[in-house]
């Protein structure tokens, strides 16, 4: 069994570089695609509501991720609080837009993880972690001395800055992006970032540069890679096709992508008649079937095999 990789940057002193240069980003944060520039390290916020302090709703081993990820011991998420990218619809609409969770400390971050582990978790799993990187590595030292050796997975919603990535090369060792829109007018339309396609490209290929395609043990527990999230929705409005197409052929034909079904109207999507439904027994088939035609055929097993249990 290979070792994370942030042991070795531990050990070089590499860890401590990164930290240092994540830190001065957050004096005029440019740490996500919004570039606010404020000064975080006195409190000041942006779009993401975080001064210096990370905040976290909830940590707890979950066994509702992907196959990989939660093996028999569950994966060891960390629900980090608020978000860059605010999708109206979130299906955590009350942490990440209503800000539901307690500011912790470096010791408290390591204390999770140490305790995840301690609980049998296969990895350490930040859930939203994009606007806090700064302070989940400052965490990670502490975790490491007090024994951590599980891989960090890297949960999140794909609106990435590439300099942000470059910051977890040889740290993180599983991506598990979101690419929610190919169109960048329907990403203005739910979350404000016209600019959400292009980010989502290029970050999806520097975490696949940085990782690669998602490897696993003898007991099938992902230990590196790349994980791709993919949330079908009504009417075809996340572009699965364009989406398949690009990482067929512009990342990998072996990429683990989970095609979700789970699309519920939540948040605010009570005010878009288009998101008030859910979607339909054929809308996911299709989703599923062009995956398979652009060429991605390593799909989530058990997602699918419970999706047409009930369908």
């Amino acid at each position: 069994m290979m070792d994370p990789s942030y042991l070795k940057a531990h050990r070089e002193g590499i860890l401590r570089e990164r930290i240092a240069a994540a830190l001065a980003i957050l004096e005029r944060c440019r740490l996500c695609p919004r570039h606010c520039e404020v000064n975080r390290l006195k409190g000041e916020q942006g779009v993401c509501q975080t001064g210096r302090q990370a905040i976290v709703s909830s940590h707890n081993a979950h066994f509702g991720e992907e196959d990989p990820l939660v093996g028999r011991g569950g994966s060891g998420t960390i629900f980090l609080t608020q978000c860059n990218l605010l999708c109206v619809f979130c299906q955590n609409y009350e942490i990440s837009h209503m800000g539901e969770g307690a500011p912790v400390q470096a010791g408290d971050l390591a204390d999770m993880m140490v305790t995840l582990q301690g609980q049998g978790c296969h990895n350490i799993n930040f859930v939203t972690p994009t606007h806090v990187v700064p302070q989940l590595l400052e965490a990670l030292p502490e975790a490491i001395e007090r024994g951590l050796r599980v891989p960090l997975v890297y949960n999140c919603g794909g609106y990435e800055e590439v300099a942000t990535l470059h910051l977890l090369d040889g740290l993180v060792d599983i991506y598990m992006p979101d690419f929610k829109f190919w169109d960048s007018q329907v990403a203005e339309r739910y979350c404000k970032a016209t600019d959400y396609p292009e980010k989502a490209r290029l970050a999806v290929k520097e975490m696949h540069r940085q990782v690669g395609d998602l490897t696993v043990d003898d007991m099938g527990i992902a230990r590196r890679g790349l994980l791709i999230r993919h949330l079908v929705m009504p009417d075809g409005l996340a572009g699965t096709r364009d989406i398949m197409r690009f990482l067929a052929t512009e990342v990998s034909k072996n990429t683990y992508v989970n095609v979700m079904s789970q699309y519920r109207p939540c948040g605010e999507a009570y005010r878009y008649r288009e998101l008030q439904r859910m979607i339909t027994v054929e809308e996911y088939r299709e989703a599923v079937r062009m995956a398979h035609e652009e060429g991605i055929h390593r799909l989530d097993e058990r997602r699918l095999i419970h999706v047409f249990r009930w369908l």
